[in-house]
């Protein structure tokens, strides 16, 4: 367990599955720039053990044991490539209380503490400015934008990219067990 001030981060486990199933399918938990996604347990558990992206999801929890959303890292180029991507949710009652910064600054210390990696990167809607928020409170610079990249709710978008180096990383900001 990643343990920060306010929340702690946990690997998700099979005993996950229904809450991740009802997270997952609602259109409320990834909000208004995402598109509504429905897929059953079995999809899910599925999609958790064939794991070609190398997706490694950790559940958000309060000091109180609630569960508020999840962060993951993954790989979206070659298994060679040196950097992670990330990317985070949380449940909308939870939000805009510093929990998805806290979480997101825990797996950035978790990531550069414990993988050979140089860059950490994330994408947001070029609309989500809570996200962007997040990222650059993490430490993370704006890069650019990927023009056309995603389609949501019928239309085509574009994302904002945004990443930290391991030279720009200041050193745990949270105290971490690895």
């Amino acid at each position: 367990m990643l343990e920060g001030k306010n929340v702690n981060l946990r690997v998700t486990e099979k005993e996950d599955l229904p809450l991740l199933s009802e997270w997952l399918n609602n259109p409320e938990f990834f909000g208004q720039y995402f598109a509504p996604l429905q897929r059953s347990k079995a999809e899910i558990e599925k999609m958790l053990e064939n794991n070609p992206l190398e997706m490694k999801t950790f559940i958000i929890e309060k000091k109180d044991g609630a569960k508020v959303g999840l962060v993951s890292h993954f790989n979206m180029l070659a298994p060679y490539a040196k950097m992670l991507e990330i990317g985070y949710a949380l449940v909308p009652s939870e939000r805009r209380k510093g929990y998805c910064t806290e979480a997101t600054q825990l797996m950035v210390d978790y990531l550069f503490l414990s993988k050979d990696i140089a860059r950490i990167q994330a994408t947001t809607h070029v609309g989500n400015a809570a996200s962007q928020k997040v990222l650059e409170k993490s430490g993370f610079k704006r890069e650019g934008t990927l023009r056309k990249a995603v389609q949501s709710r019928g239309e085509t978008t574009d994302l904002t990219m945004f990443s930290i180096l391991r030279e720009e990383w200041k050193g745990p900001k949270i105290l971490t067990k690895v």
